[in-house]
């Protein structure tokens, strides 16, 4: 399990972001951080969405609360995009 996971403190330093920002994102439940013998760690497939997070907040100065904003629009996106393409194959199996 621990092969699947990423120590937090290391990610920073490798990333040049700071820990509080990664602890920030689990207070606003947009990641989940895993704490093993006082060690904190993220899970791998958290990467993504947690270096998406951080270009827009270092690299476009966009707040926690816009972070938050822009993650539940994507989802709805997501979401909508889904449903689309779930009445687009019943359309089909009705023709």
């Amino acid at each position: 399990m621990k092969s699947e996971l990423i120590i937090i403190s290391e990610y920073c330093i490798q990333s040049q972001i700071e820990p509080d920002f990664i602890i920030q994102l689990e207070d606003e439940g947009l990641i989940e951080i895993s704490i093993i013998d006082d060690e904190r760690y993220i899970h791998i497939s958290q990467l993504k969405s947690l270096e998406q997070y951080a270009r827009w907040y270092y690299d476009l100065s966009i707040n926690m609360a816009g972070i938050d904003v822009i993650h539940n629009l994507l989802d709805k996106i997501d979401n909508m995009q889904e449903e689309i393409r779930r009445l687009k194959e019943q359309i089909r199996l009705i023709d």
